[in-house]
């Protein structure tokens, strides 16, 4: 794999839901590695009130991560401001991250893309990945930063997540 410094961190809605909920969303940045947002993400975590909505959308702008454009959101705002149709809602921000994982492999030289995950059915899915990316369920995330000596116990970051009113996913170790 690539230095921390060439590899992108892409986390899912789930995964930025959960470390919200667990006052955690710093963790994000433990291996070194550049954050960056897919705008479906974003929009799909803030675009309604929820108990995370507001703290997310302030996290990504004190830290100012960048939020990377792709055809999936512009599709999807050009949809809603039709009206003409009601617009596909599901799986939009994991295609997005997709779509980006794919411009990173074609980019020169490719970019190393981490595809940060909690919806248990990504995991057993057949996501396609370029060579260049990996996906990582937040689960073990927790664990690899715990590992790594980077986080106490990833089992508190779960259990805080939980006591604060979050329904955290419940596989344990995907395929």
């Amino acid at each position: 794999m690539a230095s921390p410094a060439d590899v992108v961190l892409l986390p899912d809605a789930g995964p930025l839901i959960t470390l919200a909920y667990a006052d955690s969303l710093d963790l994000l940045f433990k291996p070194g590695w550049s954050v960056s947002l897919v705008d479906m993400v974003l929009f799909e975590v803030t675009r309604n009130q929820t108990p995370t909505s507001e703290k997310l959308a302030q996290w990504v702008q004190a830290h100012q991560l960048p939020v990377i454009t792709t055809n999936i959101h512009v599709h999807h705002q050009l949809a809603l401001a039709s009206g003409a149709v009601a617009p596909r809602k599901s799986n939009l921000g994991e295609l997005a991250i997709q779509e980006t994982m794919n411009n990173f492999a074609l980019a020169l030289p490719p970019k190393t893309g981490i595809f940060l995950f909690e919806d248990h059915k990504i995991a057993r899915t057949s996501f396609v990945l370029p060579d260049n990316c990996r996906k990582v369920s937040t689960r073990a995330f927790l664990f690899f930063l715990e590992q790594k000596g980077w986080l106490a116990s990833a089992t508190d970051i779960e259990r805080r997540a939980i006591q604060a009113g979050r329904a955290f996913s419940n596989l344990r170790f995907p395929a």
